[in-house]
């Protein structure tokens, strides 16, 4: 058995439910603009917002354009004209107070603190997730977080991960794991950076790619059976 002794985890949707949080900011968001929100404007605001942030993953567009524009293209395509970075600072204000936590994100990470040097890999706003971590119990359990808003660069590109490397004392690329839900995002990063990865995949989804984990998981606690750490 391979033995470990770095691990970077994802935040969104690997510890933190963002789904959860996203839904209520959105509800709260809509309300503030006396609409209601469908499940169809629900879901048309998901693919805008993804094929945004699969165009930032790919270095074609930056984060202010992704953050800046999601609300403005909904909307248009309602018919109404909004302050596109209006709606999102407001979108932000409440996004901050989601932290749902994954279930047995916490008991993991409690339980790995003192046996692993543990580490946040995460795309998105420092500010936003900074208050989500910190909310959720999390943020002291790790020795440090990188936030791509922070590096100049995002997962999976190999400069985010070079940026991480070089403040991360002492690390062997060979006993480093990257666990994330993202294919695109986590197990293409890790594999561009050459190192390990473990899919954290809840709903069981079909991989349909070329990007081949290391490891797939379907529940957190699985993670022990890998690191053989119980």
């Amino acid at each position: 058995m391979k033995k470990y002794q770095t691990l970077l985890f994802d935040v969104d949707d690997t510890l933190l439910d963002f789904g959860a949080a996203e839904k209520e900011a959105l509800y709260l968001l809509f309300k503030d603009q006396k609409l209601p929100l469908t499940k169809e404007i629900e879901e048309r605001y998901k693919e805008i917002n993804q094929v945004l942030w699969s165009s930032f993953e790919n270095g074609e567009i930056d984060r202010d354009e992704v953050v800046n524009t999601r609300f403005a293209l909904l909307f248009k395509e309602y018919g109404k004209e909004v302050d596109g970075a209006l709606l999102e600072r407001n979108y932000r204000i409440h996004l901050e107070e989601g932290h749902q936590l994954i279930e047995g994100a916490l008991e993991l990470i409690t339980g790995l603190q003192d046996k692993y040097n543990l580490y946040i890999v995460t795309n998105g706003v420092s500010k936003t997730q900074d208050k989500r971590l910190r909310a959720s119990g999390l943020h002291t359990l790790f020795k440090d977080i990188f936030v791509s808003e922070d590096t100049g660069f995002q997962k999976p590109m190999k400069e985010y991960f070079d940026y991480v490397f070089a403040r991360i004392p002492n690390l062997v690329k060979e006993n480093t794991l990257i666990i994330g839900d993202s294919l695109s995002s986590d197990i293409k990063g890790g594999q561009l950076a050459n190192i390990d990865t473990c899919w954290f995949n809840p709903h069981m989804k079909l991989n349909n790619t070329e990007i081949m984990p290391t490891y797939q998981i379907q529940k957190l606690d699985e993670l022990y059976q890998i690191l053989d750490s119980k």
